[in-house]
């Protein structure tokens, strides 16, 4: 297991520009405001970041971006994953030349075997991982769908080369705990529900990568390590807080990050790639201050460091 690729991960939202299309000076500022701030690491272009929504040399633009902006000093995962799996394959070799330390994928979204197996996922990510030497991470969707089951699932995933851990998108706990004892301690995995952050660290998960870790890394990860040191009664009071906050929030999560980035952080992210966010309405100043500042507070961090 990679002792690098663990704890809180924010799946970095890409700053657009008017145009729809990468801003890289504010790209730039924000990387480095996330990396300053201690983040364990960046997760890039998944669904958060609008990889899919972006062409093939404004995503190799952001790696080299992001690659330059940390020079080591944070871990990053790309998520190369696309329509096409010629397409993942090159995403993969760019990223492993610039040298990142993962690569993540999800499976192909459209199209499923005729049989209900899992047998073109598997080929398509034996594609993207067989490209590099990179360690490949790929996305977990619910129970797949497959009919050879999740430990069957994971079973075939632990035969492909590079394989190294996965980003697990689901909110069932049981379904986390299965992929964790099923892969026999072989797989680095990140949780992909920001409002699991905790619960999910008990069922073998060695990090979070989530949407809200762009607005309140520092908090998130507090809160996370204290969990980890025993703290059950502050990660029990943030975690509720967190959860209330993130339901309020999700009807209008796109226009809620740009502003609430804006607000904390002076950063512009710009507005989301239509379709993503065009139902989105503003939010009201006096709104987003107070969702921040109560979120920030339930962390207590500067309260837990003056009693140490």
């Amino acid at each position: 297991m990679n002792e690098r690729l663990k704890g809180v991960w924010p799946a970095l939202l890409t700053p657009m520009n008017e145009a729809g299309r990468p801003d890289i000076a504010q790209l730039e500022k924000w990387l480095d405001l996330l990396i300053t701030q201690g983040m364990d690491g960046l997760y890039l272009l998944g669904s958060t970041g609008q990889g899919f929504l972006l062409g093939e040399t404004e995503r190799k633009k952001v790696t080299e971006v992001a690659s330059a902006v940390s020079g080591g000093r944070v871990p990053l995962i790309v998520q190369v994953g696309s329509m096409t799996t010629a397409e993942s394959v090159r995403l993969a070799r760019h990223a492993a030349s610039c040298g990142v330390d993962g690569i993540s994928s999800v499976a192909p979204v459209y199209y499923s075997s005729s049989d209900g197996s899992s047998a073109m996922a598997l080929k398509h990510y034996e594609s993207i991982a067989s490209a590099t030497d990179l360690p490949f991470f790929p996305y977990q969707l619910g129970t797949s769908g497959f009919s050879d089951g999740l430990v069957g699932f994971i079973d075939k995933l632990l035969q492909l080369p590079t394989m190294a851990g996965m980003k697990l998108t689901t909110n069932n706990l049981l379904e986390i705990s299965t992929i964790s004892y099923s892969s026999r301690g072989k797989l680095t995995l990140f949780s992909g529900a920001d409002e699991l952050m905790c619960h999910a660290a008990l069922c073998g998960t060695s990090g979070a990568i989530g949407s809200f870790y762009n607005v309140f890394g520092p908090e998130c990860r507090f809160v996370r390590n204290s969990f980890l040191e025993g703290n059950v009664a502050l990660a029990t009071d943030f975690m509720l807080i967190f959860q209330e906050m993130i339901a309020e929030v999700l009807p209008n999560v796109w226009t809620f990050f740009r502003q609430a980035i804006l607000m904390r952080y002076g950063v512009d992210i710009g507005s989301a790639i239509p379709p993503v966010g065009n139902t989105n309405r503003p939010w009201k100043e006096e709104k987003v201050a107070a969702l921040l500042q109560r979120v920030i507070d339930a962390a207590k961090i500067n309260e837990t460091k003056k009693t140490k």
